[in-house]
């Protein structure tokens, strides 16, 4: 079999048994890291060809337990990443992630709602937290998967941004996984799922965190109720930090019924909001 321009089937096909295994012995919940993820050429057209934040119009991701740049515009992807997120979608891969997971019906979100193009600049971070459970404007898909494919080619750990992946009591970190270039982690999501990046980026001038992130759902016979991202405290943290952690996570929760309820995007409140800060900024002159 030949393989794919993008991603190889025949290789990864090969290794099922074995990457079965490892999903669902994953601990602390169901996950797998796969190393070399894409064909070479194609991973390394997707790091060389990853807008910049100064590019484009980036949704900014501001707020007590998060700061991060997000952009799901399909349309205005690069080729090659466009390439690669179309293929991800395919039904050919939804089989393979449905084999390597044991999950059947799978659908990819064309969406990319909370998806797409993920990008930390120096000082960002994502607080430990499990994800929202239901899609925002399909309220029968169960969110079950995330595929978080890095690009970030000669990442050391000391600039921080590893992702963690922790226990269901939050007492510590179980897994720690670089962000390293063409390394792919998925794994299982529900409501104790947790995993971030809490510590600030550290990264010298010009270098940011980069990665494709899909999330993939089932369809549930009837609606369930939806929850937003819980964020969750360190084991140390205080109890004002731990008030601030608990209140942005209600406020997120009612930002999210109403996008839920009015099927706005988190775009046009990123938009709001920087004309907000900017309209706050002319008044302190």
């Amino acid at each position: 079999m030949a393989e794919h321009p993008v991603f190889p089937y025949a290789r990864w096909s090969e290794r099922l048994p074995d990457l079965q295994r490892q999903f669902r012995s994953g601990d602390p919940f169901p996950h797998v890291r796969l190393t070399e993820f894409l064909e070479p050429a194609a991973a390394a057209a997707c790091e060389r060809d990853f807008p910049p934040p100064a590019a484009g119009d980036w949704t900014h991701y501001a707020h007590y337990n998060v700061r991060k740049l997000g952009r799901a515009d399909r349309d205005a992807f690069p080729d090659s990443i466009r390439a690669v997120v179309d293929e991800l979608q395919t039904p050919r891969f939804l089989a393979f992630l449905g084999a390597l997971t044991g999950i059947d019906g799978l659908l990819a979100d064309p969406s990319l709602e909370g998806a797409g193009l993920h990008q930390t600049e120096p000082g960002g971070f994502l607080r430990v937290h499990a994800d929202f459970t239901m899609h925002n404007h399909r309220p029968r898909w169960r969110r079950r998967l995330n595929l978080l494919l890095y690009l970030n080619e000669d990442w050391r750990e000391e600039w921080n941004g590893v992702l963690e992946l922790w226990d269901r009591e939050m007492t510590h970190a179980v897994r720690r996984y670089p962000p390293l270039g063409n390394h792919a982690v998925i794994f299982a999501t529900d409501e104790t799922s947790f995993h971030g990046h809490p510590l600030p980026l550290r990264a010298p001038g010009g270098r940011t965190r980069k990665s494709i992130a899909l999330y993939y759902y089932t369809l549930d016979a009837a609606t369930r109720p939806a929850r937003s991202t819980d964020y969750r405290p360190l084991p140390g943290d205080g109890w004002l930090e731990r008030a601030r952690i608990w209140l942005d996570v209600r406020a997120l929760d009612l930002y999210s019924r109403l996008k839920r309820r009015y099927r706005f995007s988190d775009r046009i409140a990123s938009r709001l909001l920087a004309a907000l800060s900017s309209l706050r900024r002319r008044d302190r002159r």
